[in-house]
């Protein structure tokens, strides 16, 4: 048979398109569930193309703890995962600041921080152990045919055509998703005029567990612990001031991070390689349509301020497990998709909110804004409720919690 030959036609409930972290999840929380999955991803785990599991690194909240370790992953993670045990807010020129401790919250850590590649091969070491789960990597999708009563992929594979049918087909393809544009939903596009320059970095001091959200003019600042009593720089600058910073040798850019950052950490002695990215809001109007479902960046693309976006994604992907692995029926049944909607729009339009309004009101240098804004911190710091509330934002904003984020299994019992 030629290499180019098409494969006999595949027929499954949920057809996933894009396995990354979130996607990857997905696709480990329906292991077992006796849903017929298959995943789809263009890039293998390890390629140094594969854009979810780069140089970058994920402040994890405690309920993705959680998931992760109702998934069967946690413990590969845990090695490298640096917990967070007090956060560290600042306006930058200002005078206020707030200091979240978690041991004052009762908790042994806000979150962890750890490499996405970590993530990635914990998540894939899962899915490569379970027969039940099919899966196309690398491979691309061709037409996508999305109808009332199912969706028809032509999926390519290894130099091998294949058709594929699916009740559903979750979109986890990014921001810029093939599968919500086949499906025809729009989405909004909020540029924020800036890019992301990550990189890790020394300092001659030890972390202690801390992490930093830093507000300068130009965007935030975020300096995050990890295990190996290094630091993950992330460091918004606008879009005109970005190939400037990413030409500066080490020595120059540590030196300009050290001005814009400040001492409380410490000196900055060595930095990592740089990368960057793009920094937009992405809505799209609806995370469902006829037979389709959208999670993480193909349904919201956030700003990584307070490091919510892939927290958010993992909560949409923990949600969609427990609602199709509990149906008996059509997993792709408009009730079904619209209850999956319903019991996630609360928790994607608080985060959504809260992200962009931080961006913008530390953004905003108008006369007396800044004044205020510190009076707010301030008196941030002087408020127990106003703390401990923003120390369970992990559990999402509003909503059903996932099964899994709340310690249970994907279906009940």
């Amino acid at each position: 048979m030629s290499d180019t030959a098409p494969l006999q036609p595949l027929e499954v409930d949920v057809a996933i398109v894009g396995g990354g972290m979130v996607g990857a999840s997905l696709a480990a929380g329906l292991i077992g569930t006796g849903v017929r999955t298959l995943l789809i991803e263009a890039v293998p785990f390890g390629a140094g193309t594969q854009p979810s599991f780069d140089e970058r690194t994920t402040a994890l909240g405690n309920a993705s703890r959680r998931i992760f370790e109702g998934l069967s992953v946690w413990e590969a993670i845990a090695p490298e995962a640096a917990a967070i045990r007090a956060i560290h807010v600042s306006d930058a020129g200002r005078f206020g600041s707030a200091r979240l401790v978690a041991e004052e919250q009762g908790i042994d850590a806000f979150g962890y921080v750890v490499p996405n590649r970590r993530i990635g091969a914990a998540l894939w070491g899962r899915l490569g152990k379970a027969a039940e789960l099919t899966l196309r990597v690398p491979a691309q999708v061709g037409n996508v045919a999305i109808e009332a009563a199912g969706v028809r992929l032509n999926v390519s594979s290894s130099g091998r055509r294949e058709t594929v049918t699916a009740r559903v087909v979750v979109a986890a393809d990014g921001a810029h998703s093939q599968i919500r544009s086949a499906a025809g939903i729009e989405a909004a596009v909020e540029d924020y005029g800036q890019l992301a320059v990550v990189a890790n970095v020394a300092c001659d001091s030890p972390h202690g567990g801390v992490a930093y959200e830093r507000f300068t003019p130009a965007g935030p600042l975020a300096v995050l612990p990890l295990a190996d009593g290094t630091r993950s720089v992330i460091w918004a600058c606008r879009r005109e001031d970005a190939p400037r910073v990413l030409a500066l040798d080490d020595s120059a850019w540590l030196a300009e991070l050290q001005a814009r950052f400040g001492w409380r950490a410490g000196r900055f002695v060595r930095a990592g390689r740089r990368s960057s990215y793009p920094l937009a809001l992405t809505r799209a109007v609806s995370p469902v349509a006829n037979r389709t479902v959208l999670i993480g960046n193909a349904a919201q693309a956030l700003h990584p301020v307070a490091g919510q976006g892939f927290n958010l994604g993992l909560r949409d992907a923990a949600m969609l497990a427990e609602v199709l692995a509990g149906n008996a029926g059509d997993v792709g049944a408009p009730a079904l998709l619209g209850q999956f909607a319903a019991w996630r729009a609360r928790d994607r339009s608080g985060v959504t909110r809260f992200t962009d309004s931080l961006v913008r009101l530390f953004g905003d240098e108008r006369l007396g804004v800044g004044v205020l804004r510190n009076l707010g911190l301030l008196l941030f710091d002087l408020s127990p409720p106003a703390k401990g509330a923003l120390a369970r934002v992990s559990l999402g904003f509003g909503g059903p919690t996932p099964r899994l984020a709340r310690g249970l299994p994907v279906r009940h019992a």
